[in-house]
Parts: C-alpha cells; sequence; structure tokens
C-alpha cells in the first residue's frame, strides 16, 4: 500500500523514474530499523492518502522535531479537508512526543500545497537553501573521509616500515624473505643482471648480498616485474573480477587497468560502483579509468547515459587513474561540449585520459592529440602507431581475443621506440585466459619473433605503471613493491611463482586461495534484472526491402561496406543480422546483411553487443534467429546458439547480461562448446564466433556497424540504411 502510493505521489510530481524504493527496503527501514513512520486516512475502508515522517533534531531547541517527508492525498479524495487531517494528527503527535516543531520542504512549482500550507499557518523558511548528497557522491565524500582517516593511521606505521626497509637494505637486520641467486630483469638499464633481492614489509630493500629470516634459491630461474594489462574490459572475461583474478594471477599478471564500460552501458552508475566493489581488496590491483563514451555514440540505444556530471564524483577513488577511451574522435575534433567537459574534468584531476580512435590521421589526428589523449590502442598497423607516437601518444600494443595486433605492431618494441610502448588485452575471453594465458602468452609470442626479452618485459610492466602514475610499482629496484613474477626461461616462459608485495599468490599454476569481495545487495539485484524486452516472432527479421551488406574480416573487429543486398543467401555466405533493443522496451529492430561469418545453418545470439549490449543475432533464417533470441531473454543474458529449434550451446551471463556468477572453468568450458557448435554449423574459423559478432554493434570502429536502427557508416557518419521495425 505505501510503495502504491509512493508511486503515485512521483508520478504526480512527474518523478517516478526516481523511484528505487521496493517493498523489501521499505520493510527494512520502517518496520526493521524504525528509521521512519507513516500513517493513512481513509474513507469507507479505501486508502485516501498517507503521510510519511521522521524525527529530526534541533541543535537550538535541544529537543527532537518531526520531519514531514511527504503527504500525499489522491485526486479522487481531495477538496475533503483529508490533507489538513494529516497534518493536523502529525501536529498532534509531535505536541504528544514533545517535539519542537514541526516542519517540511515543498516543490516552488507546487502553489496549491503552498497556498494550503499557509492557511494552516506554516512559515516558508525563504533565508534557508536546501544541500543534499546522494548517490556516487556521496559515497565518495564517504571515500574521501576513509582514506584521511586510514592514511592518518599509516603514517606512523609507514615511518617505523621505512626505518625498518632502510635498515634491512644496510644489511643491520634481515629481511622478511630473500630470493636468492636471482637473475632479473631490469627495466632501467634493459639488461638481465643477478643477485639476492631482499624484501621487507612488502617492499625491495635492496639488491646484492643478503640474508633473511626466510631464504629461497631461485637459481636457474629468471625474476620478472609482476606483468600489467595497461587496457582491459574485466566484463570480457564473462566472470567475476575475483574469478579473473584467480585465472590471471598465476599467468604472473598483478595489476590491471580496467575500463568498466561494458556494464556501464547496461547500468550507467551503478555498473561503475558494481566493478568497484567486485574489485575491492582482490590480491590483484584492479584500476578503473572512467567510461568515457557511455554510449559509445549518439546513435546507441544503452542502457544508460553517462554526462561528465555523472563521473566527475569518482575521480575522488584512490583507484580511479583517469578517463577511459576516448572513442567519440567526431566529437572531440567537432568540439562537442559535453566531451570537452569531460576531458576537462580528467584533466583538473591530473589523471591521464586514453584514446581509441582508429585509422585518424593527419590534422584530424593532431586536434585529437591536442585535447591532451595520451594513447591508443586502436593500431593495426605501424605507419598508424608511429604517426600517432610521433605526435606524442603512447602506443598500446593490443593481442586480445578478437583484435590481435602484436604481429603488425611488434616493429615498434625496439630501443627507439620502446619508453612509448605499452601492453594490453583490450577484451580476453575465459578460454583463452585459460588455454593461452594473459600478458605472459604476448610476451612469449614477441620474444619467439625475435623481441630483445628486456624489451618486451618493460613494456608490460615499468612503462605502464610509469604512464598512470602508479608509483614504486613495474621495477625489480630498492623502494619498490614487491611484486614479483618468476619463469624459468624465456623460450618457454612458465610461470613458477608470483609474489604480491612480497607473498606469494599463485604457485606452479595455482592461485593461493583469497576471501570474495562483498557487493551490496541492492547492486547486485540492479545487475540481475537488466532485460525489458518482449519475445521475438520470425516476422521480426523479414525486410521488406534490400539492406545493406557489412563485411567481416578475419583476425580484425573492422568491416568493410559490401555493398547492399535484397536477401540472405547462407549458399553466398551472406547472412541477415540484427540487433534487438533490450534496456526500455522500445521494440526497436534494426535490420541488415553480413558476409565472411561463415554461418550455414541456424542462429547465434548474444547480449554481449558491443557497447550498448542489445541482443544481436546473426541466422541464415529468421526462425533460427527468432528461436536463440528468445532463449537469450528466457536465461537472462547470455550466448546461444540454435539449429533447428534445437539449443546447440548457450553460455548464460545473468550478471548484466554480460558476465556470469558462475567459476570461470565452468564458463570456459561452457563457452568451449558454443565455439564448436558455431564450428560445426560452419562459422569461419578465421574469426571469434561470438566476441567478433558482438563487435559488429561497436560504432566508433570502421566501416560498417548495426544498432537497433539498422547499417551505419562510421565513417561518413551516417546510415546507409535504416531499418527498424
Amino acid at each position: 500500500m505505501l510503495l502504491a502510493f509512493i508511486k503515485e505521489l512521483a508520478a504526480y510530481e512527474k518523478m517516478l523514474e526516481e523511484v528505487v524504493a521496493d517493498e523489501a527496503t521499505l520493510e527494512e527501514w520502517l518496520f526493521d530499523r524504525q528509521k521512519a513512520e507513516a500513517i493513512f486516512i481513509e474513507e469507507a475502508g479505501k486508502e485516501a492518502g498517507f503521510a510519511l515522517f521522521f524525527h529530526n533534531f534541533s541543535t537550538f531547541l535541544g529537543r527532537a522535531g518531526i520531519y514531514l517527508e511527504d503527504l500525499f492525498v489522491k485526486p479522487e479524495y481531495r477538496g475533503k479537508g483529508y490533507g489538513k487531517a494529516l497534518l493536523e494528527k502529525l501536529a498532534d503527535i509531535a505536541v504528544q512526543r514533545g517535539c519542537g516543531r514541526l516542519e517540511w520542504w515543498c516543490l516552488d512549482r507546487n502553489q496549491p500545497s503552498i497556498d494550503f500550507y499557509l492557511s494552516m499557518g506554516a512559515e516558508p523558511m525563504s533565508d534557508w537553501t536546501v544541500y543534499r548528497i546522494d548517490g556516487s557522491t556521496l559515497k565518495n565524500v564517504r571515500r574521501i573521509f576513509v582514506i584521511n582517516m586510514t592514511n592518518k593511521k599509516q603514517d606512523n606505521i609507514q615511518m617505523k616500515n621505512k626505518a625498518r626497509l632502510i635498515r634491512t637494505a644496510a644489511g643491520q637486520e634481515p629481511a622478511d624473505l630473500v630470493l636468492k641467486n636471482a637473475r632479473y630483469v631490469n627495466v632501467f638499464s634493459n639488461e638481465i643482471l643477478s643477485g639476492d633481492l631482499a624484501i621487507t614489509d612488502g617492499l625491495i630493500a635492496g639488491i646484492g648480498s643478503y640474508h633473511g629470516r626466510k631464504e629461497i634459491d631461485l637459481s636457474g630461474s629468471i625474476v620478472l616485474p609482476g606483468l600489467m594489462d595497461a587496457h582491459i574490459h574485466l566484463e570480457s572475461a564473462l566472470t567475476m573480477p575475483s574469478e579473473f583474478a584467480r585465472a590471471v594471477l598465476p599467468h604472473g599478471t598483478t595489476a590491471v587497468f580496467t575500463d568498466p564500460h561494458e556494464i556501464a552501458n547496461v547500468l550507467g552508475t551503478d555498473g561503475i560502483e558494481y566493478m568497484l566493489e567486485a574489485t575491492e581488496g582482490l590480491p590483484l590491483d584492479v584500476y578503473f579509468m572512467l567510461p568515457s563514451c557511455v554510449p559509445a555514440a549518439p546513435e546507441d540505444e544503452s542502457g544508460a547515459r553517462l554526462q561528465a556530471a555523472a563521473l566527475a564524483p569518482f575521480y575522488a577513488h584512490p583507484r580511479v587513474k583517469g578517463l577511459a577511451e576516448m572513442m567519440n574522435a567526431h566529437g572531440v575534433v567537432s568540439c562537442d561540449p559535453e566531451i570537452l567537459q569531460k576531458l576537462s574534468d580528467c584533466k583538473a584531476y591530473h589523471a591521464r585520459t586514453d584514446g581509441h580512435a582508429p585509422g585518424i590521421s593527419g590534422k584530424a589526428l593532431q586536434a585529437y592529440a591536442a585535447a591532451g589523449i595520451a594513447s591508443d590502442h586502436e593500431c593495426s598497423t605501424f605507419e598508424e602507431a608511429l604517426e600517432k607516437l610521433r605526435s606524442g601518444q603512447y602506443i598500446m600494443i593490443r593481442e586480445g581475443t578478437a583484435a590481435r595486433n602484436l604481429e603488425a605492431l611488434r616493429p615498434l618494441l625496439i630501443e627507439k621506440y620502446i619508453d612509448r610502448i605499452l601492453i594490453c588485452t583490450d577484451d580476453r575471453h575465459p578460454n583463452d585466459l585459460e588455454e593461452k594465458g594473459h600478458i605472459d602468452y604476448i610476451l612469449k609470442q614477441a620474444i619467439a619473433a625475435g623481441t630483445d626479452p628486456c624489451l618486451a618485459v618493460k613494456a608490460a610492466t615499468y612503462n605502464t605503471a610509469r604512464y598512470f602514475g602508479y608509483r614504486q610499482h613495474g621495477a625489480i629496484a630498492p623502494g619498490y613493491a614487491a611484486d614479483l613474477t618468476i619463469i624459468d626461461n624465456f623460450k618457454d616462459f612458465t610461470i613458477q611463482r608470483v609474489y604480491k608485495n612480497g607473498k606469494i599468490v599463485a604457485d606452479y599454476g595455482r592461485a593461493i586461495d583469497f576471501p570474495e569481495p562483498v557487493i551490496q545487495d541492492t547492486l547486485s539485484e540492479k545487475a540481475h534484472h537488466t532485460f525489458h524486452v518482449r519475445k521475438m516472432e520470425p516476422e521480426d527479421f523479414i525486410p521488406d526491402r534490400p539492406l545493406a551488406v557489412i563485411g567481416m574480416q578475419n583476425g580484425e573487429i573492422t568491416t568493410t561496406d559490401e555493398g547492399t543486398a535484397a536477401s540472405a543467401d547462407p549458399e553466398q555466405d551472406r547472412l541477415e543480422i540484427a540487433v534487438i533493443e533490450r534496456h526500455h522496451n522500445t521494440n526497436h529492430i534494426g535490420l541488415g546483411y553480413m558476409k565472411g561469418y561463415g554461418l550455414k545453418s541456424g542462429a547465434v545470439a548474444t547480449s554481449i553487443a558491443h557497447d550498448a549490449h542489445n541482443i544481436i543475432v546473426i541466422g541464415a533464417d529468421p526462425k533460427a534467429m527468432a528461436d536463440a533470441v528468445n532463449r537469450v531473454i528466457a536465461i537472462n543474458g547470455g550466448i546461444v546458439v540454435m539449429d533447428q529449434e534445437k539449443i546447440c550451446g548457450e553460455v548464460p551471463l545473468a550478471i548484466a547480461g554480460i558476465m556470469s556468477d558462475e567459476p570461470l572453468k565452468t564458463v570456459s568450458r561452457r563457452l568451449s562448446a558454443c565455439k564448436r557448435s558455431a564450428r560445426q554449423l560452419g562459422v569461419n574459423r578465421g574469426i571469434d564466433p561470438f566476441m567478433t559478432l558482438s563487435f559488429m554493434a561497436l560504432t566508433v570502429i570502421p566501416t560498417l556497424r548495426i544498432t537497433t536502427h539498422g547499417i551505419y557508416d562510421v565513417q561518413k557518419q551516417k546510415y546507409l540504411s535504416i531499418f527498424r521495425k
């Protein structure tokens, strides 16, 4: 009853979209915690109105008061004195309880209520202005307090630890741990040196000849700084960040820099909060770059739109390092005011802004770099990367699941360019993490192709730390964090042990167990309920006119323009592709055609559709497409392979439709089975069946993409065929 009143009041005040309260929340705060009270008025046994109130306190009066949060009478019962009766009852309660006053707020535009309150003898507090902190701003103010208190407590501890570190380095007292006879990569001189590594209080105290309370002989092994991923979307692992940590720690990764724009496109700032909480306290350092483009482009129908004002409070978080990939290069060059505000906010916090501008060149590149965008991970040719490097940008060499640029960009890993080169994956599916590895896999490939091992390691450690201001990390030297990766040799690149702050976090392929981060119930609940879309019918996927054709390319996420077609023809590798809006129940369905996917029968659908994460489906016939999409909806998000009304494989992704709460090994096994099914139905082996498909909706990568409106030309910034059912 109370919730129904609240929603009716919100609708009356044109604020219904702001109501997030539910019955469970009201029950907890009104009955369990007893933080507020409600009274109701009835007519002939039917509820006519309500008032919700709680106690506040006056410092001057020295006693409690009553604050009226809301008073509402249904329209059909107005003019009968019920509002006055509710207010009189509150006055009676206040006097009976010895309260000093009764007060409330009123919207300036609500003149009927203002007139009513004045008639009751209420005085407007015209000299007062109401201020409010809520949402992410409230949480960030609290974070600043916690950080300040923590820093004060740690000051004395750090002073004592500093003295102990110095004494250990000087040989005046034993280290906590000494890694004896170590061969290690020195990222400052780009050479392999030898010595004992003395570790105290999680830091490297010194290198040379040392003794410790515990000593481990590393003869025959090589020690590297902990590996780092300079740009990744953790959501691409399709599982929780804790599972991602368990997967990459045994591969030597000790820090990642993530952009949570996948989940932010579904849940907005709640998505950012979710990922911050899901990564708190992990033995893997997870730093954040704030999503710069949610949605990726104005054409996208995402679950949320994040303006500069929504992002700004997050810069106070200690694990936020800057603004993530600025995908809207067109908006930068054309001086879009909202884009400029985001760039200015980031600069005000002395943080980095990452780039994302495939193919940008000439004066457009100069303008993009002049805006303060410091890096790029979208280079697909050496020439493109060199032009950006010469324009002052750092180049992140990307080798992920869908986009693999190491071969083309490996010539950058030489002494001449190395100080401006970083390593990243961008997106990494769980079976790639399990079967191939993470940053270690990229280094192994680069070294096997002839890259100097020291330079490869430097790009994946110290350069990343320096770029992000990750101080005292990324090197093996006195005073640096003892984040260490121990390998057998550069040829096999087998990870033996991994240390984080001087403690073992992975031992011969097994991550040491750690507690799960705690996520608020309200955030978890929101993340598990993100589908608002009707059931599909085969008729939804039958176009009535010729449509543009997208051309897929092996090993790339860029596409080609293949003209137009009047129908699908699987034998000619021309399939129908569609994107279905699933966040706001708009019933929008964009249609088109695609070449290069290879499917001969059935359909593939997924709720991972970068970056808006609607449902993307490709199929040989409309019935299979409808079946696949409906199965995705039924399992609350995921990847589905269908053929002849049979589910050939599926990966449920119940968290925002893009992540699973199952163990990574389970998700990886499901994903591998799905890939086998897709291959059996004819999907081209030169592409990833699901990740490559998911990028076909990303409207910031050339050439053609598909949205809920139809086929879009990224370079021309216009639709080639608008077909939206």
